[in-house]
């Protein structure tokens, strides 16, 4: 059975990223109302974010085995996703956030999504 749920946890499923970008768009958004710090100047910017953030996500996990959730592996991940946060404003036109911002833009991030977990889909 272990080895059932390793391999799948090891295939890349399109299902599961769009539901990842879905969630993690809404939760960027929020996340974007509440951080002072993190500015998204309109909704193709707050999309194409959204895609960014998982996709890098998604490296972060392939490459460096790390969970890039704010709470995913404790302070190693809060970590990573403040760089991920902070790195998506050089790929996303619109998308505005200062070190501080994604700092706190990480927390309120994990935060939102232990409530509203989109990797366990």
């Amino acid at each position: 059975m272990a080895n059932l749920n390793n391999a799948r946890a090891e295939t890349f499923n399109i299902t599961h990223f769009i539901i990842r970008v879905v969630v993690g768009t809404v939760v960027l958004a929020i996340t974007s109302y509440m951080t002072q710090g993190l500015t998204i100047t309109g909704f193709w910017p707050l999309i194409i974010g959204g895609f960014v953030l998982a996709g890098i996500d998604y490296l972060a996990t392939k490459i460096l085995g790390v969970d890039a959730t704010p709470f995913g592996r404790g302070i190693t991940g809060f970590i990573l996703a403040a760089a991920i946060i902070y790195a998506t404003q050089y790929f996303v036109s619109g998308f505005v956030v200062s070190f501080w911002g994604a700092v706190i833009g990480a927390l309120i991030y994990g935060i939102i999504d232990a409530v509203i977990p989109a990797k366990t889909m």
